[in-house]
């Protein structure tokens, strides 16, 4: 599904660029060509929610390079299951030999040492948010990375918990460690998916949250925005956020994966998020 243009409408900068593409995940998983035809085409509607990143494995990349045109420009985010420095700078190596691709971030869990990879270039490590975490994120400030986190998938266990969440997003503030979400953030509000009877995170709710941590709210403030699933009081809230804390916020949670390109859009329309530029305007 594509876009019609919204380049014009008044997007608050908390959801400035806030959607990667994970087409290539489930539960869509389109194949190649699908996928980067359908990232093509939303470059072209100028939506400005979506962050014209393409997220893709690294070892996928060959078959990538295989389905993109002659006159393509990608903006690359690799993932590796786990992150490997030999695999990182194979990647990064066959990436600087293609002028259609831009290498914008490295991502996925450790299996060892953190990997070398070139200076300026965003790394993203993988931890569960259901426990264990705090050794990790730990390891990644001192080394001045970033971390990534998994809010869902296709068991319940892999679906933090709002205080097991909450007090990720919390710790990731107070360590001024920034960091992407990945899985099970289908829709704006948290909800419940009535095929599978998953409690689902929502992105405004996560956004909501890293507002109130980086503003010094307490952890349960910070926990309380991500079990809120009133959509009207969150889209006010969201609304009522100065730029300047919406950019600290963003900052904090830079982006997240979405197999979806359309819905993330359509939730926020629905929101009439896309249509506030200031607080105080209609909804």
């Amino acid at each position: 599904m594509t876009h019609e243009r919204v380049d014009e409408v008044p997007v608050p900068p908390l959801f400035s660029r806030l959607v990667d593409d994970a087409g290539l995940f489930p539960p869509a998983e389109l194949a190649m060509g699908a996928a980067l035809r359908r990232h093509l085409e939303d470059a072209g509607s100028g939506s400005p929610v979506l962050s014209g990143r393409f997220v893709c494995p690294a070892a996928r990349l060959e078959e990538l390079r295989r389905e993109l045109g002659e006159q393509d420009h990608l903006e690359l985010s690799l993932i590796f299951s786990p992150l490997s420095s030999e695999q990182v700078a194979a990647a990064c190596g066959a990436v600087d030999r293609d002028p259609r691709l831009e290498l914008v971030g490295i991502e996925g869990p450790l299996a060892g040492s953190l990997p070398e990879v070139p200076e300026g270039l965003p790394l993203f490590v993988e931890l569960p948010a259901t426990g264990g975490w705090g050794p990790g994120v730990e390891e990644v400030t001192a080394a001045g990375r970033h971390v990534k986190v998994r809010c869902g998938g296709l068991r319940p266990e892999l679906f933090p918990t709002p205080p097991e969440l909450g007090a990720f997003v919390h710790a990731c503030s107070e360590r001024g460690v920034a960091f992407k979400a990945t899985a099970g953030l289908h829709h704006a509000v948290r909800h419940e998916d009535p095929a599978t009877g998953f409690r689902h995170h929502g992105f405004v709710n996560l956004a909501v949250a890293a507002v109130r941590a980086v503003a010094g709210a307490s952890l349960e403030e910070v926990v309380s925005a991500l079990g809120n699933e009133e959509a009207a009081s969150l889209a006010d809230e969201a609304v009522a956020t100065p730029p300047g804390l919406a950019g600290r916020a963003r900052r904090l949670f830079v982006s997240y994966g979405s197999c979806s390109t359309s819905e993330p859009v359509e939730d926020l329309l629905r929101l009439g998020l896309l249509a506030c530029a200031e607080p105080g305007s209609s909804r």
